[in-house]
């Protein structure tokens, strides 16, 4: 009986023993919403009025997916593949894109060579306690314009 008892013991504690070894193996970790995602594009498209210029806005998530993408009126068509390739580069590089503009600038052009970077000024990463969980990638008019822009997009996410 006392060996029946064990056995029932042991088989209600496997499930709890099995979610505590599981958890042990995955991380927790925050997203950017579709809501903040919106947020950050409204107000980078408010900073681009304000400035009065036409831009693309795209905002990604950690591992620089697309999550929204804007193009304003009057910005011209060349800028949606730039605006997401500054996103994606910020997302996931961890840095804003200007950092490989500068390198490249400075005589390293090995900076060129990164997988899925694109080396201009426009991707900023967005941060939750310190964490990336996306980017903003502006572009569309001049390389500190296009970084101010994605700037005002992110200070809407703090």
């Amino acid at each position: 009986m006392r060996h029946l008892a064990r056995s029932v013991g042991l088989a209600a504690a496997l499930p709890i023993l099995l979610v505590s070894a599981l958890a042990a193996q995955t991380l927790d970790k925050k997203v950017l919403s579709f809501a903040a995602a919106r947020k950050i594009a409204t107000a980078s498209q408010d900073a681009a009025r304000a400035k009065g210029v036409a831009v693309v806005v795209v905002v990604v998530d950690d591992a620089g997916h697309i999550i929204l993408l804007e193009r304003m009126d009057g910005a011209q068509v060349a800028s949606v593949d730039v605006g997401i390739g500054k996103a994606r580069t910020a997302a996931i590089y961890r840095r804003p894109s200007k950092v490989f503009e500068d390198q490249i600038k400075n005589g390293r052009v090995a900076a060129l060579a990164l997988a899925d970077a694109t080396p201009l000024q426009g991707g900023v990463p967005v941060l939750f306690d310190g964490k990336v969980v996306g980017a903003v990638g502006v572009s569309g008019d001049s390389p500190q314009i296009d970084e101010d822009i994605a700037i005002a997009g992110t200070a809407a996410f703090k």
